[in-house]
């Protein structure tokens, strides 16, 4: 059964993407079979991993709202052992239109009950807010990943999401811990990075993940190509932090990280 991972910060732009994405694919290179649940109406998942939402019929959407069939939803990648239940702009509705559904918190954790049984981990990109649909997320999730950008304003709003959080486990699922927080965006030549790493380390210790991912081309490149970075350029810098990421995740939930038997 899948370990469900939410990806979830409400401020835009510190990599929920990018990890989203990154740390699916080093999982499918080790050989886990992996599903990258699109959560954001952006659509950056879908499209960073080849797919293009415009051409999508049943998304993510259909399945939380009209109760699509989620196994036809699901779309492979390029890659092995990575599957995608893909987005698209209609997503921004969804909040709206299950407003009156009865347990609207759970339709999500419902969908993907379903084929939780067909793969290893479950990666949720969320969207940018505390709405109805991240809460879904959360719900569904057996932990969140909290990505922070090593930049200035990096602690601005994390009390919110973390208060979000505790009463999600207080009320909705009493289960869901912390995976870790990733520090992203990370540039060893400017002081500032590095003031925001040790005020993090600092303020939530052993939460904070060991690998930090840096400011990297290949990994800003790589979506503009439908891939993942670490088939773009496996080699770079970007590459590699999800790489370690992964085995640091897989170290931590008790899984081989050198596991290529599946």
């Amino acid at each position: 059964m899948a370990k469900i991972i939410a990806i979830a910060n409400q401020k835009g732009g510190v990599g929920k993407t990018t990890s989203a994405i990154n740390l699916a694919a080093s999982l499918a290179i080790l050989e886990y079979k992996v599903l990258v649940v699109d959560a954001d109406p952006q659509a950056n998942s879908t499209s960073g991993l080849g797919l293009n939402p415009k051409e999508i019929k049943t998304s993510v959407y259909e399945c939380m709202v009209d109760g699509a069939d989620v196994d036809a939803a699901i779309k492979k990648s390029s890659m092995d052992f990575l599957d995608v239940l893909p987005s698209h702009i209609d997503l921004v509705g969804a909040e709206v239109e299950m407003i009156n559904l009865p347990d609207r918190e759970t339709v999500m954790k419902k969908v993907l009950n379903k084929v939780r049984d067909k793969y290893e981990f479950i990666i949720i990109d969320c969207s940018p807010s505390l709405g109805l649909i991240t809460v879904n997320s959360l719900v569904a999730a057996d932990s969140v990943l909290i990505p922070i950008q090593c930049e200035y304003f990096a602690l601005e709003g994390l009390g919110k999401l973390l208060n979000t959080i505790k009463i999600i486990q207080s009320r909705l699922n009493k289960n869901l811990e912390i995976e870790g927080m990733l520090l992203t965006m990370y540039d060893v030549r400017l002081r500032l990075s590095n003031q925001v790493v040790d005020e993090v380390k600092t303020h939530f210790k052993q939460m904070v993940f060991k690998n930090i991912v840096p400011r990297n081309i290949k990994l800003s490149e790589a979506p503009s190509f439908g891939i993942p970075a670490i088939v773009h350029d496996a080699e770079s810098k970007g590459a590699v932090s999800y790489l370690n990421l992964a085995h640091e995740i897989l170290t931590n939930n008790g899984f081989d990280p050198t596991r290529k038997d599946k």
